[in-house]
């Protein structure tokens, strides 16, 4: 890989991915150096839909096909992300299905603005998180893939689905688009323009607090299978876990409301829990302890209504 193109992917991933980037600088040289690439190829396949709109839809896909087979060897990259993404597919033997998941959701992303079901953001999701999950772990080469993959897939849903929270505000403002679950929406009677009014009633906080709920049950289902990595991996993904999780507490003393105020980590409050991850880390060594201790996230057990038994919200298995 040259220097050129690790440059250019670490460049990309400080300047738009910087929760994550607090745990990457964290992990061990031979799998830090390749996700800079990962990231940015993610970020430069992203960039074709929500970046540029002087591009047509069919320019769109002609972009991301045209990244697609660059990744896969069949085509020149134009960009040095793109190409040492491709060397490294090669290397660590990242499955062609993964690729084209994640291509195919960014897709979708260009003529889809609503899911119905979340039934329907699941599937997207298997492209644009739990694929990247799969690739994620592929480079960490763990003993067991089979035990460690399904986690792997949980944890990148928990943090896109964060994301998706997170941003609601945003997304519908910037891109029209909306990726809270119809389903949801209409469970609690919130509508559309009601997001584009930017109106925080009692009934969105009710549907933001169940979206958060299936997110955490996500992380938990994630974090349970941190162990199965590489130890000198476990600390930086189980920081990565907590540092997205503790939007969850923004989220929360917001009383739900991402409308008003969209909830964003200081530097000093990423630094905290940095510090407080790893003093724990120090101190257990077992990820699903440390994760608890630190995250916001209530253990399933703890009086937390399961996903399944919230009203226009299905279970996220």
């Amino acid at each position: 890989m040259k220097e050129s193109q690790l440059d250019r992917g670490k460049a990309i991933h400080k300047e738009t991915g910087q929760t994550f980037y607090y745990a990457t600088r964290l992990l061990p040289s031979r799998i830090r150096t390749p996700t800079y690439v990962l990231y940015g190829f993610f970020r430069i396949a992203d960039e074709v839909v929500d970046g540029n709109q002087g591009l047509s839809p069919a320019e769109k896909r002609d972009q991301l096909e045209h990244i697609r087979d660059a990744a896969l060897g069949t085509a020149d990259a134009e960009d040095p992300v793109v190409d040492a993404f491709a060397e490294i597919r090669a290397e660590y033997d990242i499955p062609d299905e993964d690729i084209d998941e994640f291509i195919d959701a960014m897709m979708t992303d260009i003529d889809t603005e609503r899911y119905e079901t979340y039934e329907d953001l699941e599937g997207y999701m298997r492209g644009s998180a739990a694929a990247v999950g799969q690739m994620m772990c592929a480079l960490m080469e763990p003993d067991d893939r089979e035990a460690a993959s399904p986690h792997a897939e949980k944890l990148g849903e928990a943090f896109q689905l964060t994301n998706f929270i997170r941003d609601v505000r945003e997304d519908i403002r910037e891109l029209d688009r909306v990726y809270l679950p119809m389903e949801t929406l209409d469970a609690y009677d919130v509508t559309v323009d009601q997001l584009r009014n930017e109106e925080c009633t009692p009934a969105f906080r009710q549907a933001i607090q169940a979206e958060v709920r299936r997110a955490e049950q996500l992380y938990r289902q994630g974090v349970a299978g941190i162990e199965h990595l590489p130890k000198d991996c476990q600390f930086a993904v189980v920081l990565a876990a907590t540092l997205y999780a503790e939007h969850h507490r923004l989220i929360r003393k917001q009383d739900f409301d991402v409308l008003s105020t969209r909830p964003s980590l200081s530097t000093a409050r990423k630094l905290w829990v940095v510090s407080k991850t790893w003093w724990n880390w120090r101190r257990f060594e077992d990820p699903v302890t440390v994760f608890r201790r630190v995250s916001p996230i209530p253990e399933a057990d703890a009086g937390v209504p399961d996903v399944e038994e919230t009203p226009g919200v299905f279970h996220a298995e």
